[in-house]
């Protein structure tokens, strides 16, 4: 099955240079695009990608009210932002309601169909610099966003750690390096989350954990 991907975007020139890299991508689908909210809402109506890349500064509001939409209606639906906006507050929201990648438009990578298998796959494609605010912020507060709940899964405080920092949308490399462990160890931990959770991916996990109330945000 092609890998189906939306794209909302209200720059006629990227939404057009999107849909054209997906569609010559053999493994890939042009689900549907679209220029703000409105059309999103209507067009999420009528199918849901397996990857919506969304930009937040919109004509008629902000893209986090799509991500947040879809995460609620299709969990395993993989989010990834493309904006001009890179400051904390932009990123930290985007990550919070959902997003899984965090790209800045000016820093496209070249092979940007690679980025979207990536995010498909449950990485987290995420420009440079981007990835210093997170792991700045990562270094101030690693457990942030992890409430216990005696009633929920019994997770360890290592695996907590962890999934609130899946939550966030690190990888398993960026969360080994800021835990001081191998990738290994770090899919060790999260094999045993998806296990006491039972889910079988980043998405559902982390669906999961707030419905259980881990999550704090």
């Amino acid at each position: 099955m092609p890998i189906r991907v939306a794209a909302l975007e209200d720059d006629a020139v990227l939404r057009d240079r999107y849909a054209e890299l997906v569609a010559s991508a053999p493994d890939m689908q042009v689900l549907w695009t679209a220029a703000n909210l409105l059309e999103a809402r209507s067009a999420l109506a009528t199918g849901t990608p397996d990857v919506l890349l969304v930009d937040l500064g919109l004509p008629d509001g902000s893209g986090l009210e799509i991500i947040r939409q879809v995460k609620q209606q299709a969990p395993a639906c993989e989010v990834m932002v493309v904006s001009v906006f890179g400051d904390e507050e932009n990123v930290v929201a985007a990550i919070e309601a959902g997003a899984s990648g965090y790209l800045l438009k000016d820093a496209l990578p070249d092979s940007f169909v690679s980025t979207i298998r990536e995010v498909h796959a449950g990485g987290s494609p995420i420009s440079p610099s981007i990835a210093r605010i997170l792991l700045a912020l990562a270094r101030l507060t690693p457990a942030r966003g992890v409430a216990s709940n005696p009633d929920g899964a019994d997770l360890g405080d290592r695996e907590a750690q962890i999934l609130g920092l899946v939550a966030k949308g690190f990888n398993f490399g960026e969360i080994g390096r800021l835990l001081g462990i191998s990738t290994s160890t770090v899919k060790t931990h999260i094999y045993r989350i998806y296990r006491k959770l039972s889910v079988h991916s980043r998405g559902e996990a982390v669906f999961e954990a707030k419905k259980l109330g881990l999550l704090d945000f």
